[in-house]
This record gives structure tokens, C-alpha cells and sequence, in this order.
């Protein structure tokens, strides 16, 4: 089996996410890691919230950080505020939310 593309990159305090958010989609859900035309890589999250005045970008942070098993203060938009395009970044142990990122991006068997 082999590993998907990595979507993020370790930081000290946790980790910086690379995201591609579909927002107005209809519902909330993570669909998986998706690789770019350039060669990088994103975890595409699809949010039923509209991109008017922050909405979609609250409905990303708190769709992740419930994915993931963590606060919604600990998971922060820090580029890409008003773009499809996103880096977010996740406190916390970083070995424990890449193990839980990988388990989020791998299709179901």
C-alpha cells in the first residue's frame, strides 16, 4: 500500500496543513488528499457554509479539529483568509495528528 501524498509539513508546536476548501458544497466532509497539476499536495474539505464574512473558513477549522481530536483554538487560518487555497495550522503532538491525518486521507477499504 502506498503512502499518500503529504499535504503538510511538521512544525514544532504541532503542524502546517495544506488545504483546497469547496465551500457552499452542499455538507461537511473531508474527502481526501488530492495532488495538484504542479506536484503538491492538499486535503480537499468540502463545507456546506457560504464564503461570506468568515463562515466557510469557521466550518473548515471546526470540521478538522473534529476530525482530528482536537479544540477548534487549535487549529488556525493562517494564510489564504479569502482563497479556495488554505494553510491552516493544528497544535498539538505532531506524530499523533499526522497518524490521524493519514487515517483521514486513505479511502475506505
Amino acid at each position: 500500500m502506498s503512502q499518500p501524498p503529504k499535504c503538510y509539513r511538521l512544525s514544532p508546536g504541532g503542524l502546517s496543513l495544506f488545504v483546497r476548501v469547496t465551500p457552499n458544497g452542499g455538507r461537511d466532509a473531508i474527502e481526501g488528499v488530492e495532488t495538484r497539476d504542479d506536484g503538491t499536495a492538499v486535503l480537499r474539505v468540502r463545507v456546506s457554509a457560504v464564503p461570506d464574512k468568515g463562515k466557510a473558513n469557521a466550518a473548515v477549522v471546526a470540521s478538522l479539529a473534529r476530525a482530528l481530536g482536537v479544540p477548534k483554538s487549535a487549529v488556525s487560518v493562517v494564510s489564504g483568509e479569502t482563497a479556495r487555497m488554505k494553510t491552516l495550522d493544528v497544535a498539538g503532538d505532531g506524530a499523533a495528528l499526522i497518524e490521524k491525518l493519514t487515517a483521514l486521507a486513505l479511502p475506505p477499504p
